[in-house]
């Protein structure tokens, strides 16, 4: 019995050494969910958009799709989550439309239309800020909210604080991703991962207005997420909490809806 307890404990080693060696490696294909489309691919939406093509730091070009409105009070910069593309994440356009915001979806590298993969946070962040400055160009950076939902709430804080929006919104917003793995997985080690996206540190040098949206029964970015970052917020930020709202739909959800017509409708 003795010997089979060592042995079952020896295998149990092995395959926890063999996991995290995967962690080490192929964390991308853990924490990013891209759909793939051809170049050619025609989208079905019920308002009309145009097709932009952002060129990378490194030239590699990244798509996304402007949806606008005839008299826009602004522009919205939307980070989606990490699954999907724009194809399905095109759809959230009418929330903000609703509210006469045009509204940019950017596509990662690797999804729908944009070319490459992604290697390294760094070359994350560099990817959004190149699109971010693209919009600039058509849109003073006083009339831009930069939003973010789940993965790209890293990237949108980071933005807000490296640049000068008018309002940063972030949707299921996470801590820090080295938290939420403790939070989901406590047996990885946080010092593995390579892409921490550090959303706390940002905020605390956004000079923009902030609001946090967060649903109380979200399953994937436990809600706690959005408390703990309060305390990194300025005293007039805002977090507000969406009761019955899980980690999907939030965009679809009227009371997020009612809320965010609030808050667009101070900054305005």
């Amino acid at each position: 019995m003795r010997k089979l307890i060592v042995k079952t404990a020896i295998i149990l080693v092995i395959l926890y050494l063999l996991f995290m060696s995967f962690l080490s490696f192929q964390q991308e294909s853990l924490i990013f969910f891209p759909e793939k489309l051809p170049p050619g691919y025609v989208f079905e939406f019920e308002q009309a958009y145009e097709e932009l093509y952002v060129p990378a730091k490194d030239g590699t070009k990244l798509h996304g799709l402007l949806f606008k409105v005839a008299a826009p009070k602004g522009l919205v910069f939307y980070l989606h989550g990490n699954a999907g593309s724009v194809a399905s994440w095109g759809w959230v356009a009418k929330t903000y439309t609703d509210l006469n915001y045009d509204i940019f979806v950017l596509d990662y590298r690797g999804y729908g239309k944009s070319e490459g993969t992604i290697s390294s946070e760094k070359q994350f962040y560099e990817d959004v800020q190149a699109a971010y400055d693209q919009l600039k160009t058509r849109y003073a950076e006083s009339r831009i909210v930069v939003a973010g939902y789940s993965i790209g709430t890293g990237a949108a804080a980071m933005l807000a604080a490296s640049n000068k929006p008018r309002l940063l919104l972030l949707q299921a917003p996470y801590y820090s991703l080295s938290d939420l793995m403790k939070n989901l997985y406590p047996i990885v080690p946080a010092f593995l991962l390579k892409y921490k996206f550090d959303t706390y540190r940002f905020i605390e040098k956004t000079a923009a207005p902030v609001v946090l949206f967060h649903g109380d029964r979200d399953e994937i970015i436990y809600h706690g997420s959005s408390e703990k970052l309060r305390q990194h917020l300025k005293p007039t930020d805002q977090v507000i909490m969406l009761k019955g709202q899980g980690h999907n739909g939030m965009n679809e959800n009227p009371a997020y809806q009612k809320e965010l017509a609030n808050v667009l409708e101070r900054v305005e």
